[in-house]
């Protein structure tokens, strides 16, 4: 069963900027391109930061205080490097946030949420190119899904490729990505099996499962 990867939906005509840009000229882009962030690259083309709006912003609107000093705290002189250039390598974050192509969608959006990101930079397997950048939105194609494709995966990909069962022994009704199972199979492990692999489909939003089964084998626990 193939579940959606970043590699499936992210952007992969990425925009990016140099840490050597213009602050105006990183601003324009942004603006007139409708994104809000732009991975920065070096001379080798390898990641190094991440420029976003509120980057920006912050350079633009925070004055450097009075009582800056070089023998801040690395995190107070961070700050403040951020606050009083006026270059993209000047505000940009440096430590981002990556992933690869093959991840899991729900593992790239948990990765968001631990982070508080809207968007991560796609690396190539050597972890050092750019190959796309994946967003929040991108993420949320997964639960667009149609009901009924969500209902082919359920008979096609659950029932006859990994459960070798007859599809047309459950009824599988979907309704705005709740599946609801009804029928009998052979075995109680079966039953439990289909259940919990139905959840791990893209688009998938609930299971309500009405399987019964001809053989109490004492389920998927026993089978462990």
């Amino acid at each position: 069963m193939k579940n959606l990867t970043v590699g499936d939906v992210m952007t992969t005509a990425v925009l990016t900027a140099r840490p050597a840009m213009p602050l105006k000229e990183a601003a324009r882009v942004l603006h007139d391109r409708h994104i809000s962030a732009l991975p920065v690259l070096d001379e080798d083309d390898r990641l190094v930061g991440i420029v976003s709006e509120r980057d920006v912003l912050l350079a633009q609107s925070a004055p450097i205080p009075r009582d800056a000093h070089w023998w801040e705290a690395p995190a107070r002189r961070d700050e403040l490097r951020r606050r009083s250039g006026d270059t993209v390598g000047h505000v940009m974050t440096t430590k981002v946030v990556t992933t690869v192509a093959d991840v899991p969608l729900a593992r790239a959006a948990r990765l968001m949420n631990r982070h508080g990101v809207k968007r991560l930079p796609v690396l190539d397997e050597a972890g050092r190119r750019l190959v796309g950048v994946v967003s929040r939105t991108d993420l949320l194609r997964a639960f667009l899904r149609s009901d009924d494709d969500i209902r082919a995966d359920v008979r096609g990909e659950v029932l006859v490729h990994l459960l070798w069962q007859d599809p047309t022994a459950v009824e599988v009704e979907v309704v705005d990505g709740v599946v609801s199972l009804t029928g009998e199979l052979g075995e109680r492990s079966t039953a439990e099996a289909a259940e919990r692999l139905v959840r791990r489909l893209d688009g998938v939003v609930d299971v309500v499962s009405h399987l019964t089964w001809r053989i109490d084998d004492g389920g998927l626990a026993r089978r462990r």
